[in-house]
């Protein structure tokens, strides 16, 4: 018979093991999921500018938003400088496209 130690221990051995496949998979579902975006915001981009000469930055200002939010996320858990060096960069490309956006959006651009 099995103390309440023993039972406990196995508890939460049984859980570590199936997250861990189920994790992977989420990240590299996230990471293609980005690299399509990426893909796709390009050539809807340059489709746009060919076409209707003109392109709307607001998705790009999404699309490096989503960028900035993942490297501060990788800063805060690891503390890497590279992390927050690559963080601030987005962040910067972000404000940028936010800025272009508006611009665009009251007839600056």
């Amino acid at each position: 018979m099995m103390n309440k130690d023993q039972i406990l221990s196995m508890a939460q051995n049984e859980g570590r093991e199936k997250d861990l496949p189920d994790l992977e998979a989420q990240k590299s579902g996230a990471w293609i999921a980005y690299i399509i975006g990426v893909v796709l915001l390009i050539v809807v981009d340059t489709v746009n500018g060919f076409v209707l000469h003109y392109v709307n930055r607001g998705a790009d200002f999404v699309l490096f938003s989503m960028a900035c939010a993942v490297f501060v996320t990788k800063y805060i858990r690891l503390r890497k400088r590279h992390e927050l060096v690559v963080a601030i960069i987005w962040g910067v490309l972000a404000a940028s496209m936010l800025i272009v956006w508006i611009m665009q959006l009251t007839g600056v651009m």
